[in-house]
């Protein structure tokens, strides 16, 4: 029987569920019952055999075997990624990954609409996504979008098309799911210590704070806000009128007012926790990976000296400031930016800084990791938790039978 689990049917687009604390592991995945239903001949559909979101015949008696690829997609406001992994103990090997920037959220807010050509920019980064799937025999995958598709009028109708056009079955995630699966995918990079930490994911439409509880293997979330206020949505809100100098460092405090005052509530709550003497900050983002390749000088970006970097605060608040008062022309031209990020990059330095702000930690972690991995640690998690439960059961019923 193959493996193959419907996107979270239980819950409406955006509808939050009220819970602010638990576990960040993800056991919602389990393995479908083995039983034959009336009319149940064992087969598969037309579409479960052609959609890249299904997979490969699974094995016989659970678990799965370590040669099987499990992926992961992300559609964000910005971005289109997608990891292809396998298991290798509990943790997984990387075989395939895909990135592409699509501005799926270009003007959203000011239309309230994806415009057809970021959907059209989307449509081909995902038809991509499509053939590795396929290619790598993928065996079980989750596709997630999150804030453009959440807020967008025609966000379902563009999920449908997605269906249509390329087998993948996006499934809108809320902010509260979206920021649990990106603590799941990094929160190995913490920074070990005693007190309190606050983790960060400042994306292209939105941007989601996690505080989390101190020890423990699984960290637990305390508390939590998303904004709706990533570097597309800011920066179009905002406008790019950067034509001198001072209107640069205007439009920058304009950012830092707007982010601020979203924070305010979340930065209420956790306002006596920020006091203990050993916070730590960890954040994942195109933002902070960017901003520490600057602080190392690399003059390309390299993966492996970026993820798990400490850098100090003072040193990003610096560079920040520095890259308010550039020309777009200017930020283009430095390592590590480029015309991609040159346009965006402000805004991120500014939902920066607020957060330094409300959480004033001496240091920030950076993870070049979040969703995606998040994603496969919790399908992974769920498929052994399923093993060890089928392996019970027929543990009990073999003591039966003797």
């Amino acid at each position: 029987m193959a493996d193959t689990h419907p996107p979270d049917e239980e819950k409406s687009v955006g509808k939050k569920r009220g819970r602010r604390s638990g576990n960040v592991a993800d056991f919602r995945y389990k393995r479908p019952s083995r039983h034959k239903g009336k009319g149940d001949s064992g087969g598969k559909s037309r579409a479960q055999r052609s959609s890249p979101n299904n997979a490969s015949a699974a094995k016989p008696h659970g678990g799965h075997r370590p040669s099987e690829a499990y992926a992961a997609l992300d559609l964000g406001t910005n971005n289109c990624r997608l990891l292809i992994a396998r298991p290798s103990g509990r943790d997984f090997t990387v075989i395939d990954a895909f990135s592409r920037v699509v501005k799926l959220g270009e003007d959203l807010a000011t239309t309230g609409r994806m415009s057809d050509e970021a959907m059209d920019r989307a449509l081909g980064a995902l038809s991509v996504c499509a053939d590795k799937l396929r290619r790598r025999k993928v065996r079980l995958a989750r596709s997630v979008a999150t804030e453009a598709c959440r807020r967008a009028a025609n966000g379902a109708a563009f999920i449908e098309r997605v269906k249509e056009e390329t087998g993948i079955v996006l499934d809108i995630i809320t902010a509260e799911e979206e920021a649990r699966l990106a603590v799941l995918g990094c929160h190995i990079l913490l920074e070990q210590g005693k007190g309190p930490a606050v983790i960060f994911d400042i994306g292209g439409g939105s941007t989601e704070l996690v505080l989390l509880e101190p020890g423990g293997k699984i960290p637990r979330i305390i508390d939590w806000q998303s904004v709706p206020w990533g570097v597309v949505s800011l920066t179009d809100t905002v406008g790019r009128g950067e034509d001198s100098y001072d209107a640069r460092i205007a439009r920058y405090a304009k950012m830092r007012e707007i982010v601020s005052g979203s924070f305010a509530p979340f930065a209420e709550r956790i306002a006596e926790a920020s006091t203990h003497d050993d916070i730590r900050l960890l954040g994942t983002s195109g933002t902070v990976t960017t901003l520490a390749s600057l602080h190392l000088e690399l003059p390309h970006y390299d993966r492996k000296a970026v993820d798990g970097l400490i850098v100090p605060s003072a040193a990003m608040r610096s560079i920040s400031e520095r890259l308010s008062g550039m020309s777009p022309e200017e930020r283009s031209e430095l390592p590590c930016i480029g015309n991609d990020r040159a346009d965006l990059v402000v805004a991120g330095c500014a939902i920066l800084d607020s957060i330094l702000d409300l959480w004033p930690a001496e240091k920030l972690g950076v993870a070049d990791r979040g969703i995606r991995e998040g994603i496969l640690r919790s399908l992974m998690a769920a498929e052994r938790q399923s093993e060890r439960a089928l392996q019970s059961l027929q543990e009990t019923r073999s003591g039966k039978d003797n």
